[in-house]
């Protein structure tokens, strides 16, 4: 009912994509599992792990880890609309295709909302909502993770919204040279950097809960993204509407496996 806006005289031949995540941004920092079939799968959550001594000639003592399987539900869910054949004879774009990609961009921000509500049903919190994404903050949620032996080992990642990554910026240790080299400067790019061992990235999907964006720092083991069916286009001509229906679909779901290697970071906004 709106093509109209995207005619040739109204607007310039080319049509710009609103501004929007491009696809989800979260899914390779997760643990991911494809191709599952059925409506649930599961994760296996397994226990620390302790060594001890053997007696001469005696027998090796087992571990016996704990293991805790954790179920993740998919869900299925599909972004279409409709395209007039007349309607694309007034306007010299592919109106079909931009239906067909705000859809997949549609479905990859459905997958990072899933893994962030995964990430949000973690107990930890780092400090209140009262002040912004703070160095002690930080330092805090960094201590917390520690204190669980949550695996430092380059599988870490942290999302903030955009309003705590310019708190961050104003962190020495974050942005000045003196602290981090040249090579992990975040004026480079605004995407992403390293510090203190982990992934550091902005998202603006987080959760805004009262005046607080709940920042979530996490071990890319703690959280599982299950797939049955990744995103999936199909454009089919309907003769009694005179119109194509272009739909996009997929089949996901995710879970919180460990809350023990989650912290969320709740940040005045």
């Amino acid at each position: 009912m709106t093509i109209e806006q995207s005619f040739v005289q109204h607007f310039q031949s080319e049509v710009h994509q609103a501004y929007q995540r491009q696809g989800s941004k979260l899914r390779a920092l997760v643990r991911s599992k494809s191709s599952i079939k059925g409506a649930t799968t599961t994760f296996q959550k397994v226990g620390k792990g302790a060594a001890s001594v053997k007696p001469r000639h005696g027998q090796i003592p087992t571990m016996n880890l704990e293991h805790e399987p954790v179920s993740c539900q998919l869900y299925d869910y599909y972004a279409g609309d409709w395209v007039d054949k007349l309607d694309e004879l007034k306007t010299n774009v592919d109106e079909r295709m931009v239906i067909a990609n705000a859809g997949a961009y549609a479905l990859g921000r459905k997958t990072d909302e899933l893994i962030i509500t995964a990430l949000n049903a973690s107990p930890n919190t780092a400090g209140d909502g009262s002040t912004g994404l703070t160095r002690d903050k930080v330092l805090e949620a960094f201590e917390m993770l520690g204190a669980e032996d949550v695996p430092d080992d380059g599988d870490r990642v942290a999302v903030v919204g955009w309003k705590q990554w310019s708190d961050l910026l104003a962190i020495d240790e974050f942005s000045n040279a003196d602290y981090i080299g040249s090579e992990e400067l975040p004026w480079k790019g605004t995407q992403a950097k390293r510090w203190l061992g982990t992934l550091w990235m902005a998202h603006s999907g987080l959760t805004l809960n009262t005046g607080a964006r709940q920042c979530h720092w996490f071990h890319k083991s703690a959280v599982g993204h299950a797939s049955g069916s990744d995103v999936k286009s199909d454009i089919t001509w309907h003769g009694d509407r005179a119109a194509h229906f272009v739909n996009n679909m997929m089949s996901q779901g995710a879970c919180l496996i460990d809350d023990k290697g989650v912290v969320t970071m709740p940040a005045a906004e």
